[in-house]
């Protein structure tokens, strides 16, 4: 029976930007579904007991740039450690995604979109009208698909997202959960590639 991968992200993480064509390249190759679920972080951030990226040591603010600097090498990703728009709100551009999974779309392509907006392109995607051109630009009605991404109904789904990715500890993003396995994230792809190719049992805290 094919897997489902539970894709816990938010659309402005840089992590979330550079595993991300990695992550559907995995889902393609196992046969496997990527069911995308953006997550308000600051959520999970105070559950885990991470902090906001301005309020970490220096020491550690120093060494995200160097690990994003790695990863982007390394992914063949263009990546501005200091984009214009960041830190910026994510709220409207992961409630779009929202309504587009609620409508029954794929929002995956449109997701890598708004990534790299954020990452490579200088948009603000806390903009309306920046996440206007993006879904045009994906094949979706713009109009109605921000019209439903101010519902109380998607607010709900990213709440209920939230809750479910710290149900499981996931602890930040993206997360993926296999089986009630979170991999925390896209450095974990590879043992997530191991877990689908062996079939192995879900691993649990002890």
């Amino acid at each position: 029976m094919p897997a489902t991968i539970d894709y816990f992200f938010t659309s402005i993480s840089p992590w979330t930007y550079l595993g991300h064509d990695p992550a559907r390249a995995l889902a393609a190759k196992h046969g496997a579904t990527l069911a995308v679920r953006p997550v308000n972080l600051g959520g999970m951030f105070k559950v885990s007991g991470q902090v906001p990226l301005a309020e970490r040591p220096a020491v550690r603010q120093r060494y995200r740039l160097i690990e994003l600097q790695r990863f982007a090498h390394y992914r063949g990703k263009l990546l501005n450690l200091r984009p214009a728009f960041f830190p910026t709100d994510p709220t409207l551009a992961d409630h779009t995604i929202c309504a587009i999974v609620a409508s029954g779309g794929d929002p995956l392509e449109y997701m890598g979109s708004v990534f790299a907006a954020v990452w490579a392109e200088e948009k603000n995607v806390a903009d309306e009208a920046t996440l206007a051109q993006l879904l045009s630009s994906a094949g979706f009605d713009a109009a109605a698909v921000l019209d439903r991404a101010k519902t109380v109904e998607i607010a709900a789904m990213r709440m209920k997202n939230t809750e479910d990715a710290i149900a499981v500890d996931a602890s930040g993003v993206p997360s993926f959960v296999l089986d009630g396995e979170p991999f925390w994230g896209q450095d974990r792809l590879d043992l997530l590639d191991y877990a689908l190719a062996t079939g192995r049992p879900p691993f649990r805290p002890l």
